[in-house]
């Protein structure tokens, strides 16, 4: 554990929550995000492709509660009623074919007395961002076909506005626009099918395709894996270096150290070596050739 003690460092503590707080987010926020959009948008479009073929149903029969079954949307509904007149309402900041667009709704009263948003389509901006002259709705009883869609919500600043006379709204919310209008609205709205009494600009069906939110789920679940990984292999490094610095510094400390000193052996005279006693005629030749001189 000691040769791990730089993790305590300031500067490895500080990456090392980065990472985690990194790794948090793409597991638990970034990656269920995308992953949900493609399920939603997965349900969604198997929706409208069950609803292609399907005949047309009373819109009554799916208002049994305060709002259609979620998973009634997209649903082609026949509508009775009549127009509220001169109850138009603009929604801003719509892309219709990748061009701006204002959305136009219109209150249609039910044959049963309850009231329901109607989304007659779409009139193209004039001069930038200034809203064209809208054609009133008729008057009197009209039958519609079109497809129940569910409020879409609001989010906080996005209240609506009265703007040169015009009542402009950011989102199709049933509860909001019947605020703002004073009237109880049914919690849906009826988007028009090509070809309606008081029909504008059709607005086409969703492409159905799942779009890029799985590829991009499994990205930040890759990244999620990745971070940790890529912290491990920098500790690892670090750690690995600091051992080489140490194994060198233990090296050169013991090329440094001085050779040990051979130890002298102290001087002794040898002594003459004493020859072997002769013989008798060892010394009788010797004495011939002169061997012992």
């Amino acid at each position: 554990m000691r040769r791990l003690r730089f993790l305590l460092r300031p500067g490895w503590l500080v990456l090392a929550l980065v990472v985690a707080g990194f790794a948090f987010m793409c597991f638990y926020v970034l990656a269920p995000w995308q992953l949900g959009k493609n399920t939603s948008t997965e349900h969604r479009n198997q929706l409208i492709a069950d609803s292609v073929d399907a005949d047309p149903v009373p819109l009554e029969t799916l208002l049994s509660g305060a709002a259609p079954n979620p998973d009634d949307e997209w649903r082609r509904v026949t509508a009775t009623g009549s127009y509220v007149q001169n109850s138009d309402l603009l929604v801003r900041l719509r892309s219709i074919e990748s061009q701006p667009a204002y959305e136009v709704l219109t209150p249609l009263q039910l044959t049963d007395g309850r009231t329901i948003l109607v989304n007659r389509g779409y009139v193209r901006p004039l001069q930038g961002t200034e809203p064209p002259p809208v054609d009133p709705p008729p008057a009197g009883q009209v039958t519609l076909d079109g497809r129940v869609r569910k409020s879409e919500g609001t989010i906080a600043g996005k209240d609506p506005i009265d703007e040169n006379g015009l009542r402009q709204v950011y989102y199709i919310d049933a509860g909001q626009i019947g605020g703002f209008i004073g009237t109880d609205l049914v919690d849906a709205y009826v988007q028009l099918e090509p070809d309606q009494p008081g029909g504008l600009g059709t607005i086409p069906l969703p492409q159905l395709d799942a779009g890029p939110y799985l590829s991009y789920g499994l990205q930040w679940l890759a990244f999620g894996i990745m971070a940790p990984l890529g912290l491990a292999y920098f500790i690892r490094a670090e750690w690995r270096e600091r051992r080489k610095e140490k194994s060198a510094k233990t090296s050169d400390d013991s090329a440094a150290a001085p050779a040990p000193v051979a130890r002298k052996k102290p001087f002794t005279r040898s002594r003459p070596v004493e020859s072997a006693p002769r013989t008798a005629a060892e010394a009788k030749l010797a004495d011939r050739y002169g061997k012992g001189r």
